[in-house]
């Protein structure tokens, strides 16, 4: 499947509130990521997609969105720009894990891409 969301993130000011709240409405325990402060992983057996759950930070402090999977993030954003879209966060690599941007569609949703590959450690 081309394109398929594989991420979500559901992000407010006060991160061990929204992750207690969604453990008690849903059952999703989140798990804290070391060296992320306040971001807490629900495993995808728990949400049927894995996602997160915890602080948004100072330009976003809440916010709720999905990411997709693309094969060249740089390219993507040309791409959403083109077609109307605005970057929101650029291309961000953490190495190891994940590379990743966040844009606005033309209605202002907010939406993520995320690389195919993860990128190597450091």
């Amino acid at each position: 499947m081309a394109h398929k969301i594989v991420h979500w993130e559901l992000m407010g000011p006060d991160a061990e509130a929204l992750t207690s709240f969604y453990t008690e409405i849903f059952d999703w325990k989140g798990e804290a990521v070391p060296g992320f402060d306040g971001y807490n992983m629900v495993q995808a057996d728990l949400a049927g997609i894995g996602g997160a759950v915890g602080k948004g930070n100072e330009n976003m402090p809440a916010y709720q969105t999905m990411y997709v999977e693309v094969p060249d993030v740089d390219a993507h954003l040309q791409k959403i720009e083109a077609a109307g879209g605005k970057t929101v966060v650029r291309k961000t690599v953490v190495p190891g894990m994940v590379t990743f941007a966040l844009f606005n569609d033309p209605a202002g949703n907010l939406v993520g891409i995320v690389d195919e590959e993860v990128p190597p450690a450091e």
